[in-house]
Parts: structure tokens; C-alpha cells; sequence
């Protein structure tokens, strides 16, 4: 089991770097074709549908609306294409909601909305971090080292002196050494990189403790959206979300503390470099 979770994750991250590095269409299609597995994910998980059907009105609606989203994303010229996607889904599935009534229950369509805010949306910053002019290329990064950077630091960390544990019923395995570990981690590999990497780009800018601030925030982030995505996986007694990738389960399973890390990154991104 170990050598396959290995070889998987091993795989994840080549995939990742490669279509970060490149990022334009490839990386657009490699997140849509991910949050259309996510959504999926989640909307089984939130029993939007029920187990004997495959794909419900609901659901279909929500897919057509994410593949709307990240054409509205990659070929529109402003924000407010995005905005529209979004509005435009919750319509839909409030249009649909009432016209079949009673098929759907509320629960449902909340869901089904939920869904496709938490997965497809979120992760699109990615993208969005990635295509910032000038300094994208170098900020993407930031994602991975705010969520498998922290996984790995608190991981390390957790072994070797975790004690007291902080979620005992949702994460029994995560300690409060560990999380801080997992921040600081973060922090400090954040911190190296503005200082190797971008220190040069902007010179006028302070980016070390810059880069320190926003990958500590984001591994807070992406701690979050663990224990969150823990937390509906518990709520619906289920233990992983699909069998996707060998050794971790689902798309959820393994990018859930990213998928609320790249908006962290980005909005701080945007905020605290001037560019």
C-alpha cells in the first residue's frame, strides 16, 4: 500500500509541475476534467443522487455549468464573464428545481450548488494564479508549497513529536505539533523561495516575509479543507471518496487542501504583491 500511495503521489506531482509550468490550455483542461471528477465526487458523497442513478438532472446541469465556467474563465476578457457562469448555474438548478417539483428535495440542489462552488470554482484559481502577467509562473507554486508542502512538514513533524491531538473524533492522527509544524514548514520553504527565486523579480518589494505570510496562510487553508473534506466524508459514513488514484482514493482525497489553498494564495497573491 505504501509503495502504490508513493508511486501515486509521485505521479500527481510530475502531472501538476508539468501543467503548472506550461499552464494556458493545458492547465485549463487538466482542471476542468478534474473538478468534472470532484463534482461528481462530492455530489455522490452529498447524496445528491440517489445510489441506483448514474448522473440526475441536477447533476448534468452542474457538469454543463462547469465546463460553461471554464470557457467563460479561459476565453473571457474580465471577471465578470465568471460571475455570470456562477449565477447562471445556481439559476439553472433553481429552474430546475421548480419545474420538476417534487422530484428534487431542497437538500439536493443545495448540494448540488455546494458542489460545484467547493470543487470546480475554488480550484480555478489555480488557473487564475498561474495567468497573472509577470510574476505567474513563479506564484503558482506558492499552492503547492502552502498544500503538499504542509502536508508533508506536518506529517514529518506529527511522527516525530506529536502528542496532543487536536481533532481527536474528525483526524484522530493529527496532532497540535504536527499543524504547527505543518505551518511552519510551509512558512520557512515559503521564505526560502522569495528569497532564491523571486527576491531578483522584485527587488523593490520585501517578498521573503511576503511569501513566508501567504504559504502560512495557505497551509492553514489547506488544513481546512482537509479536516472539511473529512468532515462530509464522516458525516455520510463513507471512507473515501472514489478509487481514482491507487493509495489515495478519490480526486477529493488527494487535492482537498489544495482546492482551498489556490484562492488563499491568489487573493494574497494579488493584494500583497504590488504588480
Amino acid at each position: 500500500m505504501f509503495l502504490t500511495r508513493l508511486a501515486s503521489g509521485i505521479v500527481l506531482l510530475a502531472i501538476a509541475l508539468l501543467m503548472m509550468g506550461v499552464g494556458g490550455l493545458p492547465l485549463a483542461l487538466t482542471l476542468l476534467v478534474i473538478s468534472l471528477i470532484a463534482y461528481k465526487e462530492l455530489t455522490k458523497a452529498l447524496l445528491c443522487a440517489t445510489k441506483e442513478q448514474k448522473l440526475n438532472g441536477l447533476e448534468l446541469v452542474g457538469m454543463l455549468g462547469i465546463v460553461g465556467y471554464y470557457a467563460a474563465m479561459y476565453f473571457g476578457t474580465d471577471s465578470t464573464y465568471l460571475f455570470m457562469s456562477i449565477v447562471a448555474v445556481f439559476m439553472a438548478e433553481m429552474f430546475l428545481y421548480v419545474i420538476l417539483f417534487p422530484k428534487f428535495q431542497a437538500s439536493q440542489v443545495v448540494s448540488s450548488v455546494f458542489a460545484f462552488l467547493y470543487a470546480p470554482v475554488m480550484l480555478s484559481f489555480v488557473y487564475l494564479t498561474r495567468e497573472v502577467s509577470d510574476v505567474g509562473f513563479y506564484t503558482v507554486w506558492l499552492i503547492l508549497i502552502s498544500s503538499w508542502g504542509c502536508d508533508t512538514c506536518a506529517y514529518a513533524v506529527g511522527k516525530l513529536i506529536g502528542k496532543k491531538k487536536i481533532f481527536p473524533v474528525l483526524s484522530p492522527h493529527k496532532s497540535l505539533e504536527g499543524c504547527i509544524g505543518g505551518v511552519a514548514g510551509a512558512a520557512l520553504i515559503g521564505a526560502i523561495y522569495g528569497y532564491f527565486v523571486l527576491r531578483q523579480m522584485l527587488p523593490d518589494q520585501p517578498v521573503v516575509p511576503i511569501m513566508a505570510f501567504i504559504c502560512a496562510a495557505g497551509a492553514v487553508m489547506s488544513m481546512v479543507g482537509d479536516l472539511a473534506a473529512s468532515a462530509i466524508k464522516r458525516n455520510n459514513h463513507i471512507k473515501d471518496y472514489g478509487k481514482l488514484i491507487p493509495g489515495h482514493g478519490g480526486i477529493m482525497d488527494r487535492f482537498d487542501s489544495m482546492i482551498v489553498t489556490a484562492p488563499m494564495v491568489y487573493f494574497l497573491t494579488m493584494l500583497l504583491l504590488r504588480m
